[in-house]
Formats: C-alpha cells, structure tokens, sequence
C-alpha cells in the first residue's frame, strides 16, 4: 500500500501565502468616476456592481493561479514519493536476482504537454500569435515580391511538391515496414516463449530463434528502407519520412524484445507459465507516441476531437512555415554561392546569415512534431503521458538540454542502452557508457540526414559527437544562472546557422557539380569543398 504524507503547508496554506499572489497585483476598489456637467450619465448602482464584478473575476484569477501552484506541488510530491517506493522496491528484488532487471523502470503517469499547460496563460498565446503573424509576414512578402516580379500573386509551390514527391513510393514502403515489424517480432517472441519453459535444449533454441530473428531484421528493416531511398532516389521530404519510420520501427521492435523476454525468463525461473503479450497491445504499441513497451498504458476517458483537428492543422502549419523560410530567407542566398570565389569572410557572413531562419527551423520542427504531431496520436489513443519533452528552452547546461529536448528518444537510450551497458560492465565505466550512447546517437543523426538529402557530409555529426560530448562534460548541471542559459541560446543560434548553411552549400554544389566518376572518396568527400563553377 502507497502511503504518501502531504504536507501540512499544501493541505492548509498560510493565508499569508494565499495573500501574497492577490497583492501581487494592485486591485483598484474605487469605481470610476461618474461623468458631471448637465447630469449623470450612467446609474451609479449599475457602475458600482459592473466594478465589483470586475474586482471579483481578478481575485477569482488570481487565486485559481495560485490553487494550481499548489496542487502542481502536490503532485510533484506525490510522483516523488511513488518513484522512491517503486526504486526501493526494485532495488530489493534486484539484489536476489541476477538477470539484467536491476534498473530503474519508467512509470507512466496521466499528465499533460507542458507547452499545452503553459497556453492557458494569455503571455504565452502571445508568444504563439507572433509565430503566426512572423508566418503571416512570409506569405505576404512572397505575395508581394510575385505581384511585383509578375503582375498577379503566383505563389509557388513547386518545390513543396517535390520535397514529398513519389509519395505513393513512401506509402507501400510504409506498409511493408509496418507490417513486418507487427507480425514477425511479435510471432517469432510468443513461439519462443512457448517452447522454451518445456525445452531442454533452452540455450540452443534461444541461439537458432534469435538467429534468425536477427537475419529477418536485417534484411528486413536495415536493408530494405535504404535500398527504398537509393533505388527510388526519393526526394528528401520522403526519403526522411521512410528512414524516420525505419529508426521507430527498429527502437519500437527492440522495446518489446526487451520487455517480454526478461519477463518470459523471470516466469520460467518461478516455474509459472510464461505471460504472452497479447497482439492488441503490440499493436497499439507501434502507434502509441512512446518507445517504452507496456502492456497498458494510463488512457483518458474520451477523445478530443477538435483538439485532433487543431494538431494536425497546426502542423500543417509549421510545414508551410518552414516551405517559406527556405524560399524566403535561405535558398536566394545559397543558391548561386557555389558560383562566386570561395573566401572566409563570405562563408562566416552565410553562417551567421543563417543563425535566423536555422533557429526559426529548430523551433518550428521542435512544435511540429514533438508537441502537435505526437499529442494528435495520443490523444486519438487516448494515450494520457503526454511528457513528449519538458521545459528545455530553460536549460543551463548542455546536460539539461539532452535530457529536456526529447523525453521520448531520451528515455529509450537512458534505459534500453545506457543501464544495459552499465550492467553489462558492472556499473563500471559510467563516463565512458555515455560516451558511447552519445556517439551512438550522434551516428543515427547523422545516418538519417545522408539518406535523406543524399549526400555524406557530416555537420551534424561533428557538431553532436565532439562539440556536445565537450559541452555535455564541461556545461554541466552544477551551472546555474541566467547567463548560463544565455551561452546555451547562444551556442544554438551558431549551431543551427553552421548546420543550415553548410547543408545548403552541399546541396547545391551537388547540383552544379556532380560527380563524373563514382568513387569512394568522391562519395564521401563534400562537394562544396571544390565547387567552383
């Protein structure tokens, strides 16, 4: 039984306390001054009764904000308390046990989006309003610039078109990867589980099916998406789409191979028959926005489907935005710069030209899809731990901001990756565990954006393997401040703008200067480098 132990000061606030957040805000208990000359204009008693129902909705503003403090608090205190009972508990069946179950487990809680919280405040909704009227100010200049240019508004829209070109490619390629990952993974683990308590040949059977598990995975999730991409040459929209379902499909199929197979050894050890995950669950597995498997997961009772309507809108949204920023702010710099000579004064002025729209792209793919893509698919799952990411844009350390930025990623390295290893080398090494989980993340990184632009060069993996290992180790959390917060601002804006404009370089530089002959080295070595047409 959870016992959890309120604190006296949130069950029964001080009523100074309570006070303090109505003093905050002068409130004026002095009705406005009648009109005088010929007579009064309005009755005194309605004017009265009109300010003292404005005086009563402030208060009542006010100390709803302050209840709400109060009850986040509670809550945080409760989440603590379970949290230390469930780790004390697991660390008591973990000393009798000596399979790799000896970690700490996710608990899924009911709560919502922070940024969905902090839209209820009318400063925040602001902050929203002027992302808009930013997009607003893109389509009219590029209305503006058509109506000049050609005398009607044409907009343009051809390159969106492209960028998500040969969809019907994405979808069939879609299906077969969804497809394999639901029936094979999930056939091949249940047929194990049923035949390993009564074998007697446990490790041989384990060795063959996990063989060929991992050929079919191969095969099927490793080389199949990339030959997709190569063979079709997939524009990038597309080909990102396909190998972004690759990696969720391998990290969701890993997920569940983890959960169910330590649980079907921990049942044979107690001589209890195994536990089979049922099909249903897998299947809203592979859907659900989370990459941690369970059996259930805490559901809201019903689904909002305005709110569905307005995530999938407001994506939309952020895909038309980031359309405009690239026509408007990077592609009529970058397009022709391969063109004219090569000097450090042009190439630092195009990386800080880029800071602006590499910071523009960063926010918007950020709301895009850790905050509207994945609330509309938990919400149309009534899926009801929407702790997609937390308050990163606070950040005062590089270590921080990995851990805030995506909860979702982050969670399946922390306890799939990062523990395993660690018990593998017996909680030995720590520095050296996350080294590699970081050049591991580093690799996929840069993995998804060669197939997806067609091209190795590795910016981003230079910028996540070497410069964050060196900030992650050196900002770290003891740096408290707002300055700090400032440099992690900072170094993102410069990060950003060295990732969009040399990205860009390559693009096109790969287009006024394709390679004659395929070699290895030509493969791997920029374009940009020597472009000079």
């Amino acid at each position: 039984m959870l016992r959890i132990i309120w604190p006296v000061s949130l069950m029964f606030p001080d009523p100074q306390d309570t006070c303090s957040a109505v003093r905050a805000t002068p409130v004026n208990l002095l009705p406005l001054s009648v009109s005088s000359g010929g007579g009064v204009s309005t009755d005194p008693t309605e004017e009265w009764k009109r300010h003292m129902e404005g005086i009563k909705g402030e208060l009542l503003d006010q100390m709803n904000n302050h209840l709400r403090i109060l009850l986040d608090k509670a809550v945080n205190i409760a989440v603590e308390s379970y949290a230390q009972e469930h780790k004390t508990k697991t660390l008591g069946t973990a000393k009798r046990s000596n399979g790799p179950v000896n970690e700490k487990k996710k608990v899924f809680l009911h709560r919502a989006s922070l940024l969905d919280e902090l839209m209820e405040v009318g400063h925040f909704q602001t902050i929203y309003h002027m992302f808009i009227a930013v997009l607003c100010v893109f389509v009219i200049s590029t209305a503006a610039v058509d109506i000049i240019d050609h005398g009607s508004m044409v907009l343009d829209f051809d390159l969106l078109f492209y960028t998500f070109g040969q969809f019907g490619t994405v979808v069939w390629s879609w299906l077969f990867l969804f497809l394999y990952t639901l029936l094979v993974p999930y056939k091949v683990s249940t047929f194990w589980a049923s035949l390993y308590p009564k074998s007697k040949h446990k490790i041989l059977l384990s060795l063959c099916v996990g063989t060929f598990l991992l050929v079919c995975q191969t095969f099927a999730l490793y080389i199949f998406p990339v030959y997709v991409v190569n063979h079709y040459r997939l524009p990038p929209a597309s080909s990102s789409i396909v190998i972004l379902e690759q990696v969720r499909f391998i990290m969701k199929s890993y997920s569940f191979l983890r959960e169910t197979v330590p649980a079907v050894l921990k049942d044979e050890s107690k001589e209890k028959n195994p536990q089979i995950p049922k099909l249903s669950s897998y299947l809203y597995f592979l859907f659900c926005p989370t990459l941690i498997y369970r059996e259930n997961y805490p559901r809201t009772p019903y689904i909002r489907w305005k709110y569905v309507a307005k995530s999938f809108t407001q994506f939309l949204g952020c895909v038309f935005f980031v359309y405009f920023i690239l026509v408007t702010l990077c592609i009529p710099v970058f397009k022709n710069m391969s063109k004219e000579p090569f000097s450090k004064k042009t190439l630092v002025l195009s990386i800080f030209h880029a800071t602006l729209p590499g910071t523009f792209v960063l926010l918007i793919v950020f709301y895009a899809f850790l905050h509207c893509w994945l609330n509309a698919f938990a919400e149309m799952l009534r899926f009801a731990d929407r702790m997609f990411y937390k308050d990163w844009w606070n950040s005062t350390s590089f270590s921080n901001y990995y851990r805030t930025w995506n909860v979702v990623v982050h969670d399946w390295l922390y306890y799939y990756i990062y523990q395993d290893l660690l018990w593998l080398l017996r909680k030995r090494f720590r520095g050296g565990v996350m080294l590699g989980v970081f050049f591991m993340s580093a690799f996929v990184h840069e993995y998804i954006m060669t197939l997806s632009l067609g091209f190795f060069y590795p910016v981003m993996f230079c910028l996540f393997a070497f410069f964050g290992v060196v900030f992650h180790f050196t900002l770290n959390d003891k740096r408290t401040g707002p300055g700090w917060n400032v440099m992690i601002w900072t170094f993102l804006f410069v990060g950003q703008g060295i990732q969009l404009c040399l990205y860009c370089q390559e693009w096109y530089a790969q287009i006024h200067c394709p390679l004659t002959e395929k070699t290895f080295w030509g493969l791997i070595t920029p374009r940009s480098w020597s472009c000079r047409s």
